[in-house]
């Protein structure tokens, strides 16, 4: 799940922020209506938490653009405790699909959060296969051959796009966009990195293949492949 926090109070974006990380979320934070327009443009959000009383443009405006877009993004409204019912009545702007009033009890954030993301992955299996690795998405499980995966977050986030392509190549910078939050500051060989770490923990035999100059994908089992066959392949970027 991908989540942008849209809040001009750094201190509470952050502690937003946080929260719906410890649930193994992906967030993204903007703090002015104009950095969440960019982003709503370049990344496919599951979840909007957004502040109602944004600077320009408004929240109505953020609002209207995922409806006029028809974007798949929910919009969980942050509201002041004087928001009532009359006011929602005038609030410009399409409706949102649910609302907080500040303060949010943090459990009460991440629950609203996962019950809105959940119908936009509705269709998704939450248990996925292949080649005898084995990733339960519901409750943040892996394992190999049964043998439970011990994973970060970044790690069982490639795991989960690799099994989901179903044996197709992945590109490098797709890993980027799916995992890695936005304006996190990695290097180059951030996807390496963690491919390499993956692998380590899978253990033998290697089910991931780097396809040179393309990218990465999951094999069907032992012999597949991968650069164990051969060190002259050169992995992709």
């Amino acid at each position: 799940m991908r989540v942008l926090v849209v809040e001009d109070e750094e201190c509470l974006a952050d502690m937003i922020a946080a929260e719906l990380r410890r649930a193994a979320i992906v967030v993204d934070i903007a703090h002015d209506g104009r950095a969440a327009l960019a982003g709503l443009r370049v990344c496919a959000y599951d979840v909007l938490v957004l502040d109602h009383e944004l600077p320009a443009p408004h929240s109505g405006v953020l609002r209207r653009y995922v409806v006029e877009e028809r974007l798949p993004t929910r919009v969980l409204l942050l509201t002041d405790g004087g928001f009532g019912p009359d006011d929602r009545a005038a609030d410009p702007g399409p409706a949102a699909d649910d609302w907080l009033t500040k303060p949010v009890a943090p459990e009460e954030l991440v629950a609203r959060v996962l019950a809105l993301g959940r119908p936009a992955r509705r269709a998704e299996p939450q248990l996925i296969e292949r080649a005898g690795v084995t990733v339960d998405t519901a409750r943040r499980l892996a394992a190999r051959d049964g043998r439970p995966l011990a994973l970060s977050r970044t790690e069982f986030g490639v795991l989960e796009v690799l099994l989901r392509a179903q044996g197709a190549v992945v590109s490098g910078d797709e890993l980027i966009e799916e995992v890695w939050e936005e304006h996190t500051s990695y290097g180059g060989n951030a996807v390496r990195v963690t491919l390499g770490a993956l692998r380590a923990k899978l253990g033998e035999p290697p089910v991931i293949e780097a396809v040179p100059d393309a990218g990465y994908r999951m094999t069907d089992g032992p012999g597949a492949g991968g650069e164990a066959e051969s060190g002259a392949r050169r992995e992709p970027v």
